[in-house]
């Protein structure tokens, strides 16, 4: 579950299912080594990222939410019977910033209904929307994703680079060459060669991130 892949400019929070459940090792086609699409688990995920869905204008300095100044990620596990011991039937983010909850944009793509949230159905519209395999479907989707999260999970905060994207399907234009003009190709505003691992070790040494203040618990009591 990344719950929150970000910088300044883009962001997003994507599920990840998997068709194996537990701990398990991969050998072989398992691992997904011939084709991304083979392994035991979603290598692209339904991912909820403002730009990709349309709203380019939400998520980045001076922005809705002001990337300059600290903001709290607020994200919240709806089942389908609103207990925990429900199947994890939605995943809603809100934003908090200088006092004030800022509700998640909306989705503003051609032919897709409004969504602001990730959902079965939200999953089913953006991958036939932007011509996406369905592989977060394929491998259990929510179902899925909710028996992972059953067993627990441990959090996990990392500063990365990518040696094999150059992070580019978070925050500029991915797959490289594809049309920026066609819907889920443009995901933020950033060149094709910044996020190349030599250039951002190398120019941005001392790049960093503050997280305070994580909260677990029931939902709307964490802000």
């Amino acid at each position: 579950m990344d719950i929150w892949e970000a910088n300044s400019n883009s962001a997003a929070f994507t599920p990840h299912s998997c068709t194996v459940d537990g701990q398990t090792r991969c050998t072989g086609e398992d691992c997904a080594i011939q084709s991304r699409f083979d392994g035991l688990c979603d290598p692209d995920g339904c991912d909820f990222n403002s730009f990709r869905m349309g709203v380019k204008n939400f998520y980045g300095a001076g922005m809705t939410v002001d990337t300059t100044r600290p903001f709290t990620v607020v994200t919240q596990f709806i089942t389908n019977n609103n207990s925990t011991s429900g199947t994890l039937s939605e995943i809603r983010r809100l934003y908090v910033q200088n006092g004030r909850v800022i509700q998640n944009s909306q989705t503003n793509i051609p032919g897709m209904s409004d969504f602001d949230s990730i959902t079965t159905a939200f999953c089913d519209a953006q991958k036939q929307a932007f011509g996406d395999t369905p592989s977060f479907q394929q491998h259990g989707g929510l179902a899925n994703m909710s028996k992972a999260m059953a067993k627990g999970m441990v959090l996990v905060m990392s500063l990365w680079d990518d040696h094999f994207a150059d992070m580019l399907w978070l925050d500029s234009n991915y797959p490289v060459g594809a049309d920026a003009s066609q819907p889920g190709v443009a995901r933020g505003t950033c060149d094709q060669q910044s996020g190349d691992p030599t250039t951002v070790e190398g120019q941005h040494p001392n790049a960093q991130v503050t997280f305070s203040n994580i909260r677990f618990g029931n939902i709307g009591s964490t802000f």
